[in-house]
């Protein structure tokens, strides 16, 4: 029988002794975790980098020369060709065909989307469906949509494990499907449907499944897997999303600064960029206005290209895949599922719960970030700065807020759409008059996630935190905050 994640430590959880080599490489390479007595608990705002990554950074830097790759000097065809290479192993991680997949190197995953925003073909028969939960760089390819003339459509959430009905989507998909089904393939016009693979705010796993569903439908499909890549294997030999938007430092910590867009090669030439920019064009005019894009990727990377770090992700790549995607999958699943349930069976004096998890209560469909707000013995909540203070003052590396999610943040909350209005969000400046406005007692959460190198000592070292400074602590005792800044 299977014990429960309640009654044992996470290191007795069966499966847990299959992945101590976790432990032993946090041990030798990520020392510097343990060196200060802190607890690292937000892999979801940014992964933690390897000693062997930042060696081999220098390393090369030290060993060769490099220049701007926008050249055919020796220095310039020694950077190009490391970006090249970069490229090659970013498609053989994520098992994506080089013939029907192109890598732009960007930002980060909000430059990704930025891109695809921009420059996709919006219109009245080419509407723009998304999730309410997700992250706001996909939100505000809305405005895009806007400007076109498309229709914005969102799929809402349901229940308290903040899960998207299949049912919910389908009718979103289908929705004007009379006369606008009619436009559509006159004009050969498709929609684009955007989704998060993994919820930053709840953990929720949505169905990779439903890239073909919006194929079914006529829709391309853009799909965000900066927080569900770090933890999950994504082979894009059998999910076929015609867009995917990473943060590389999201994936193993290093380098920051540098994302990708991997683009189906048939949906990017459908892309129509409303600029351009220095290395993206084959030739231009100032007396003539004309210019004539690059035809592959290279039309989509602004500028100089940061040549230098873009190699380390690579090595970051073979790193985490030298360590195993599915040992790390296996680690965080455990762990996850253990905090959750020894969260959830804490109990005031009053028998009220001591915390509200946003999302699901178990470690089935979802990844490793759980979000919740404590209570106090009566039941209200515990202003989710209070805990950043406090947890900050104990040593302990989280989130609280929305963390730019405010889809997920209104489904957890109960905000309906109807108490959010135009007249509502018209007079009201700041985050605080907006929460008072809406009746709300607090603005965001808390959120706690695992990630690569996460170990037993983490999870149980906060919930020690959580029993000793929350539980059976009366509202009164909490100390005055000052006003928030942001969302």
């Amino acid at each position: 029988m299977r014990p429960d994640p309640v009654d044992v430590t996470p290191t007795a959880l069966p499966g847990y002794s299959d992945t101590t080599r976790i432990d032993d490489l946090r041990a030798t390479e990520y020392r510097h975790l343990d060196q200060q007595g802190q607890v690292y608990l937000d892999y979801a705002g940014s992964g933690v980098a390897a000693q062997a990554q930042v060696n081999a950074h220098r390393d090369r830097l030290l060993a060769g020369l490099y220049s701007n790759p926008h050249s055919e000097s020796p220095t310039s065809e020694a950077a190009g060709s490391l970006v090249e290479s970069a490229r090659r192993t970013v498609l053989d991680f994520f098992r994506a065909d080089p013939s029907e997949y192109a890598v732009v190197f960007t930002p980060n995953a909000s430059g990704a989307c930025r891109l695809v925003g921009e420059a996709y073909g919006f219109g009245r028969a080419a509407p723009f469906v998304l999730t309410w939960d997700n992250h706001n760089s996909v939100n505000g390819i809305r405005e895009y949509a806007r400007a076109d003339g498309a229709p914005v459509r969102y799929v809402p959430l349901t229940g308290p494990e903040l899960r998207v009905a299949e049912s919910d989507l389908v009718a979103v998909l289908t929705a004007g499907r009379g006369g606008l089904a009619g436009r559509r393939r006159r004009s050969g016009a498709r929609g684009l449907f955007a989704y998060p693979a993994q919820s930053n705010f709840s953990g929720v796993q949505h169905p990779l499944s439903w890239v073909e569903l919006a194929h079914q439908h006529g829709y391309d499909v853009l799909l965000d897997a900066a927080a569900f890549a770090p933890t999950n294997r994504l082979d894009l030999s059998v999910v076929r999303p015609e867009f995917v938007c990473l943060s590389w430092y999201k994936l193993f910590g290093y380098p920051t600064g540098v994302g990708a867009l991997l683009a189906r090669r048939d949906a990017l030439a459908r892309l129509r960029r409303p600029w351009f920019a220095g290395g993206t064009i084959r030739a231009v005019s100032v007396q003539g206005d004309w210019h004539r894009s690059m035809d592959d990727e290279s039309a989509f990377e602004d500028g100089t290209l940061n040549f230098l770090s873009i190699p380390d992700v690579e090595f970051g790549l073979r790193w985490l895949d030298g360590i195993g995607v599915d040992l790390v999958h296996t680690r965080v699943g455990l762990l996850t599922d253990w905090l959750l349930g020894r969260l959830t069976a804490l109990r005031h004096r009053t028998g009220q719960p001591l915390v509200q998890v946003y999302g699901p209560t178990t470690g089935e469909g979802r990844g490793g970030t759980v979000t919740f707000n404590f209570r106090h013995p009566d039941g209200s909540l515990v202003d989710e700065r209070l805990v950043a203070r406090e947890s900050a003052a104990a040593g302990f590396s989280l989130r609280t807020g929305c963390f730019c999610n405010p889809g997920a943040g209104e489904g957890a909350f109960g905000i309906s759409p109807g108490s959010v209005r135009r007249r509502l969000l018209a007079r009201v400046d700041t985050i605080d008059q907006y929460l008072s406005e809406l009746g709300l007692p607090t603005g965001g959460a808390v959120r706690v996630s695992f990630g690569l190198v996460s170990g037993a000592a983490d999870a149980e070292r906060f919930l020690a935190f959580a029993e000793s400074t929350y539980l059976n602590r009366d509202a009164g005792t909490d100390a005055p905050l000052p006003p928030r800044l942001r969302c």
